[in-house]
């Protein structure tokens, strides 16, 4: 598959070859949302946290007599019935939602996430990321000269560029990441995947690697 080159001006200056390995596999959702369901499992955090009735405090006294008041029977206020009580099978903080995902599921998982990038022209591939100045505004500007108009970005970089990440960290719009870290969460959270011309390259070394 071949795709358009642009400058930082928005202009056309060539064409690149895409991998077929990675961007042109035959795309199979039941993959990809089982591995995004495992990531988010992944980040997931297990803050709730409730108490049975043993953790309670009080609730050591018999509310009432056994017999003779005409109400119900209780032993304790720290019941599950109780207001205020212990509450049966709630929510722990020692839950585990980690999901294993196998490594060449989650590579195919994000090769098919790329080539449905590429296929629908949501992968826009640039000659360098070499701005004049690390200010927002010029990486504003830049979004405004895209070939087409987008609501998210997904920026890729051949490691780490301290000089996109610095321009990128305030516009919400837009994540930057390394290619070497990019997942199927990544691509799919963007409308657009935005990347350099060596960034292509080390993307296709480190899937076909894997």
């Amino acid at each position: 598959m071949k795709i358009k080159v642009y400058n930082l001006e928005g202009k056309e200056t060539g064409e690149m070859n895409l991998s077929d390995s990675i961007f042109g596999v035959k795309v199979k959702p039941e993959i990809v949302h089982e591995v995004f369901v495992a990531l988010q499992n992944n980040q997931r955090e297990p803050w709730a946290d409730t108490k049975n009735r043993g953790e309670v405090r009080g609730g050591g006294k018999k509310p009432w007599q056994q017999k003779g008041t005409g109400r119900a029977r209780h032993g304790s206020i720290r019941s599950p019935i109780w207001k205020g009580g212990g509450v049966t099978f709630g929510p722990l903080s020692i839950r585990n939602y980690k999901t294993k995902i196998n490594k060449k599921t989650r590579q195919a998982a994000l090769r098919m996430c790329l080539t449905d990038r590429a296929e629908n022209k949501a992968l826009w591939v640039f000659e360098d990321f070499n701005f004049a100045e690390p200010k927002t505004k010029l990486f504003v500007k830049f979004l405004g000269s895209l070939p087409a108009k987008a609501k998210s970005f997904l920026v890729l970089t051949p490691g780490k560029n301290d000089t996109v990440l610095r321009m990128t960290r305030n516009l919400k719009s837009v994540k930057t990441t390394r290619v070497e870290d990019v997942n199927v969460m990544d691509v799919l959270s963007k409308s657009v995947v935005l990347a350099s011309k060596l960034g292509i390259e080390k993307l296709e070394a480190t899937l076909n690697k894997a």
